[in-house]
């Protein structure tokens, strides 16, 4: 086994260990994330409360995505990729205090560090495939081969966040608060040095008679940012139903025990996963139809347009058979309100997946190739934006409105992500400012 993977080429082999890493620490990151809900829950704290706890972890996202980019290029992805995993260490390391200790703002700037050490991490992995997949592939026509690999790595993770999602309520379960985080922190220092002995030095540095200047974080793509403010809404529109108002329904509403609660939680994030690896074959055709400078643009606007129209129907069907409404689809078929919210939330999933894998790829397609980090950092800190501002809307919504008011708010998020994509340029337009920006 050792031999194949010595026999690999050089590029191939530090993608493996790229998405070895990325896979490691999304594991970790999945699991913190369903355990700080559920045990914060089972405390007594409200829907705010909890989002709350996650205000610096997403807030510091922010920032580590627009200066991890421009670190990146000036220091090596290989840097800043095993400063993230570093500092998740530390701040799983705070969590292991005694549990009187463990006060809000005790756990906020714990979150605060796992927020940074997570973005350094997704950007120095989305950065690294620019970087390793072959110039030759990159020129192919429509760029399969890059759509492939970011698909690849993207679906993957999804799916380890996912299986994190289930062993973080699992675990929970059965060895405890302190136990789950000690066992993760155990496994994260092993990667970590094998990540310092492996990964090469030079992964995405700039060269040296070009280091970037600190201005150059703020992206001056039309592209970039256009697609990074679509980028921003279509994941506030996932989070402000998903990441704290769902969870907390089906414990408080319907009675669900951890267990339930992150197995159902892991199975979306697991298929989510699953589609994303695939969203090649399933956006193939529509862009084959769609072909020309123009077809980028119209895919983009037509996914974000049929994603918009799943949270809307789930809240009317949700207020029709609350409400008795004779003419729901809901009752017409049987189905209580509980069992469409996770057909929807099954067939939302789905629809995300492809949009946030053409999304991915797009970023790495639009950036520059010299500095690449710089604009997947610059658009990674939109998509931190959206989390942030998904969050707080999702406790602060589901406190005061309940989950219909949080899924409205997730078909008016979806739907402006739509209509700012219809301002991304064609292919010829973005080449243009592209050459125009080298020269």
């Amino acid at each position: 086994m050792l031999a194949r993977l010595r026999e690999l080429p050089h590029e191939v082999r530090q993608y493996l260990l790229v998405t070895g890493n990325y896979w490691a620490f999304t594991l970790t990151d999945g699991a913190l994330r369903m355990l700080v809900v559920l045990h914060f829950h089972s405390l007594g704290y409200s829907a705010l409360d909890i989002a709350l706890l996650f205000l610096f972890y997403e807030a510091f996202g922010v920032v580590t995505n627009l200066v991890g980019g421009w670190l990146g290029a000036r220091l090596g992805l290989n840097r800043t990729m095993n400063a993230g995993l570093a500092m998740q260490l530390v701040a799983l390391g705070m969590l292991l205090v005694p549990e009187p200790m463990l006060t809000v703002v005790w756990v906020m700037i714990a979150q605060a560090l796992s927020g940074i050490a997570k973005d350094l991490n997704k950007m120095s992995a989305k950065s690294a495939i620019k970087v390793l997949v072959p110039k030759g592939q990159q020129a192919a026509e429509s760029q399969s081969a890059l759509y492939r690999w970011v698909a690849l790595l993207t679906g993957s993770k999804n799916a380890l966040k996912g299986l994190g999602f289930f062993l973080g309520g699992a675990a929970l379960s059965l060895i405890g608060f302190q136990g789950t985080v000690l066992a993760m922190w155990l496994m994260l220092a092993v990667v970590l040095v094998l990540s310092l002995r492996k990964l090469s030095a030079s992964l995405g540095q700039s060269k040296a008679s070009r280091k970037p200047a600190f201005r150059e974080m703020f992206s001056t793509s039309r592209a970039v940012n256009v697609l990074s403010a679509a980028r921003m809404c279509l994941f506030a529109a996932r989070d402000v139903w998903f990441v704290v108002a769902l969870p907390v329904y089906l414990a408080e509403v319907h009675g669900w025990n951890f267990w339930t609660v992150g197995i159902l939680m892991a199975a979306w994030v697991i298929g989510y996963g699953g589609v994303q690896t695939q969203a090649p074959h399933i956006t193939g055709p529509i862009a084959h139809r769609l072909s020309g400078d123009a077809g980028v643009r119209w895919m983009t606007v037509l996914l974000a347009g049929v994603l918009a129209l799943l949270p809307a129907l789930m809240a009317s069907m949700s207020l029709d058979a609350q409400q008795g409404g004779d003419s729901s689809a809901a009752i017409l078929l049987g189905l209580a309100p509980l069992e469409w919210l996770i057909i929807g939330l099954l067939v939302f999933g789905v629809i995300f997946a492809v949009n946030s894998s053409w999304h991915s790829y797009l970023i790495v397609r639009f950036a520059r190739s010299e500095g690449v980090s710089m604009d997947v950092g610059f658009y990674y800190m939109a998509n931190a934006m959206g989390r942030l501002l998904g969050t707080l809307l999702s406790g602060w919504l589901y406190q005061a409105y309940g989950l219909e008011a949080c899924l409205w708010w997730s078909a008016a998020l979806v739907a402006a992500s739509a209509v700012m994509a219809i301002a991304l340029p064609s292919d010829t337009q973005h080449a243009s400012t592209q050459e125009t920006s080298a020269n």
